[in-house]
């Protein structure tokens, strides 16, 4: 019986002890979240030289390193001091799931207990990453399931930078190619996030990260007039998507809330800004939904409303979700559709449905395994 009692409070003092680490690391800033120059203040002030920091962010940005440990250029005592100091929070792939067209599906946990959703979508020329900016959404979007979802938080850049990463990982592991390409289309409204997320990019281009060209970069909204204006003011060097889905205030009104606030006349000013000062054009993002968005009018809409800067259609399968009851429209209302805007000189794709089986395509992402 004593040594039971004893086992018992040895089992308590372990819990305990491990709170009190688990507490410990919590508190621990996370060295992620500093720039160069505020570490680099950090190692002057213990006496240490400069470019520590910089061999430090080489290790954090460059290398992907989420140990101290493997800082090998850096001394024992040195890395034990950041260790004592700071924390890196990595995002954990927690699970895959591969489609049979080859999509893969990702779920991510985040430090605080939280997931977020990526995919891989592999294509004969292309291996692009669908990442994720926040963790839920709040602009209620009718036909999207992250939409809802109830908003929770913002990813900080690192989270942002750690989906890349893993995904990175999982096309050259399961198909042996390199990534070409990143969409922001994943959870969350990039925009409403924009400090993070243009961070994250510059983690993400830069020589001393991963390398990635801006130009493969893409960046998709909801429709945020005044943060359109300022992509354009920051010199975004990206690409910029609209998710458009009706070029009619009342039919946009019906689908997406944001219109209410940032109707399509708002949105072409915005838009026309945007492509005046960066020289780029905007692709539009138009799901059509059978009978609500698919007719002759619609088409005629969305040509007026996409000659009116450089741009070009992104035709969009709908995705069903148990949420809502839209259908796709048919193949042959499609073609009529989209046979009329080439007609108008308007550049138009048909983006078909990848990754539908295990909720992985357009609009379905909602932490569902």
């Amino acid at each position: 019986m004593t040594a039971r009692i004893n086992m018992y409070f040895l089992i308590i003092e372990n819990s305990r002890y491990l709170c009190a680490v688990r507490k410990s690391t919590e508190e621990k800033t996370d060295i992620r979240k500093l720039t160069e120059e505020q570490l680099t203040e950090e190692f002057i002030s213990r006496g240490e030289k400069k470019f520590r920091a910089k061999q430090v962010m080489e290790w954090l940005w460059e290398k992907s390193s989420h140990e101290f440990d493997v800082m090998s250029n850096l001394s024992l005592e040195t890395r034990q001091w950041l260790k004592d100091n700071y924390a890196i929070n990595p995002v954990e792939l927690e699970d895959i799931q591969k489609s049979s067209d080859g999509t893969i599906k990702a779920a991510f946990k985040l430090h605080d207990g939280h997931f977020v959703e990526g995919v891989l979508i592999p294509t004969k020329t292309r291996m692009t990453a669908c990442i994720s900016s926040q963790v839920g959404c709040s602009l209620s979007c009718k036909f999207c399931a992250t939409g809802y979802m109830k908003i929770q938080r913002n990813l900080d850049p690192a989270e942002i930078y750690d989906q890349v990463v893993h995904i990175r990982n999982l096309a050259q592991e399961v198909y042996d190619k390199p990534l070409s390409n990143i969409v922001f289309m994943g959870m969350g409204e990039p925009l409403l996030n924009y400090k993070n997320v243009l961070q994250s990019i510059e983690y993400i281009t830069a020589e001393r990260g991963l390398g990635m060209s801006p130009k493969r970069i893409t960046v998709s909204t909801a429709g945020i007039a005044k943060m359109i204006r300022k992509l354009a003011d920051d010199g975004l060097k990206t690409k910029l998507a609209l998710s458009l889905h009706a070029a009619n205030d009342a039919k946009r009104d019906k689908i997406m809330s944001i219109n209410e606030t940032n109707n399509l006349e708002v949105l072409k000013d915005a838009l026309q800004y945007f492509s005046q000062a960066t020289k780029s054009r905007i692709t539009l993002e138009y799901i059509v939904f059978d009978n609500f968005n698919d007719g002759l009018e619609d088409a005629k809409d969305l040509a007026r409303f996409a000659s009116s800067f450089p741009s070009k259609v992104n035709i969009i399968e709908y995705n069903p979700i148990s949420e809502a009851d839209f259908t796709n429209t048919s193949e042959d209302k499609l073609d009529v559709f989209a046979d009329y805007l080439e007609k108008k000189g308007i550049v138009v794709k048909i983006r078909r449905s990848r990754g539908k089986d295990i909720d992985a395509a357009c609009g379905q992402l909602a932490n569902k395994k």
